[in-house]
């Protein structure tokens, strides 16, 4: 998987890259990341990628012709299926099901936008996909690009050491995952649910399972009706909403 990043604070992904399941791809050259520095596009002198927007108000946005010869340059370089990706406010919500489609494409190119945003006629140009890490606004999308990267990889073939590690994850198959527990057995008179203790295995899943499910109609309860359910898990979930709801 190549991964292509437009950033005008390409410093940013140094550490990024230094850590982690990201270091380990890319040293196993499962990955390569590349940042290109948006500036170097730019063809005034003072290397500015930025200007005021027609119409009036308040803010500045990225200009067309920088990004353009950006992507397109990047593009040249790409041989076979790639994506180019705008990261935004205004973007689908970047969730795991995404996630799992993109996992599919060789190639990407990130744009991490700032001030305003980007000139819209990349947009309709160049962009295929625009994503949102959330109902919010932070500085630009280089944090954003670097949430997508992480998702990515840890789901690539041949990046974590089982295919289970990203299975049992939470949102995969859009269940949240069980409660885990560690040693020591006690703190503060709070001790490790039994089950997890009794060695039979058959009976930990079933708690597992059940347990993931009861999280998930707790904190996501919408994603619950995705969930194909058994009939002792369906009367499992009634019964719980019976108590949420008193």
């Amino acid at each position: 998987m190549w991964i292509n990043i437009i950033s005008i604070f390409p410093e940013m992904f140094e550490n990024f890259k230094q850590y982690g399941l990201i270091s380990r791809a890319i040293k196993k050259k499962i990955i390569k990341i590349k940042v290109w520095n948006l500036r170097n596009y730019s063809k005034n002198s003072r290397k500015s990628i930025d200007d005021r927007p027609y119409g009036g108000g308040v803010g500045m946005v990225m200009t067309a012709p920088p990004l353009l010869k950006s992507i397109r340059h990047i593009k040249s370089l790409i041989k076979g299926e790639k994506k180019i990706i705008y990261l935004s406010p205004q973007g689908k919500m970047l969730n795991q099901n995404e996630i799992l489609k993109l996992s599919k494409i060789p190639n990407f190119i990130l744009i991490c936008g700032r001030y305003k945003g980007i000139d819209e006629r990349i947009i309709e140009m160049e962009i295929e996909e625009e994503y949102s890490i959330g109902n919010y606004i932070i500085s630009g999308g280089e944090l954003a690009a670097m949430v997508l990267i992480d998702a990515l990889t840890r789901i690539y073939p041949g990046v974590l050491k089982k295919k289970e590690s990203f299975e049992k994850d939470s949102f995969y198959k859009n269940i949240l995952d069980y409660p885990n527990y560690t040693r020591p057995k006690t703190i503060e008179n709070k001790t490790v649910p039994k089950i997890l203790l009794s060695g039979d295995h058959k009976k930990i899943k079933k708690w597992r399972r059940l347990k993931a499910l009861k999280k998930t109609l707790e904190k996501y309860p919408n994603i619950i009706k995705k969930i194909s359910l058994t009939n002792e898990e369906k009367k499992y979930i009634y019964n719980l909403k019976k108590k949420i709801n008193k």
